[in-house]
């Protein structure tokens, strides 16, 4: 991010990681109260904010969601610095948030959604890994 020292970049990658935490929190939450909509797009949101922070931590800028997606696969999951194991873990819970944020009368059930608990939370845990390696 052109025009910010170290210590802001350091201070925002920080931050993004936090919301990327507090998000999945989030998102138990609306599991446990079988609001589905909600904790796929609250899945998404923390995987978003743990792949800005990466995109941050390495000076990449994106200005749009499908940026973000773009970069990602671009400079980490293709290069193989995110496992592949969860690499398509974004995409999931890109394509699960569309669906339940934007299809009319698209009711997603505990079966779409509480397998990407355990996805998201692994997908941030490695992002954060690769953020404080290569710090």
């Amino acid at each position: 991010m052109m025009g910010f020292s170290q210590e802001e970049r350091e201070a925002i990658v920080t931050y993004r990681l936090e919301r990327a935490k507090e998000t999945l929190m989030d998102a138990q939450l609306s599991i446990q109260n079988s609001r589905w909509n909600s904790a796929a797009n609250r899945l998404y949101y923390a995987c978003f904010y743990a792949a800005v922070a990466l995109l941050i931590s390495d000076g990449h800028q994106a200005h749009t969601h499908n940026g973000v997606k773009t970069l990602l696969g671009m400079h980490y999951i293709k290069t193989g610095i995110i496992p592949e194991t969860i690499g398509p873990t974004y995409q999931k819970a890109f394509n699960l948030r569309q669906t339940g944020d934007y299809d009319d009368l698209a009711f997603l059930t505990e079966q779409d959604v509480t397998p990407l608990l355990k996805l998201a939370e692994q997908f941030v845990n490695a992002i954060e890994s690769i953020i404080y390696k290569s710090a």
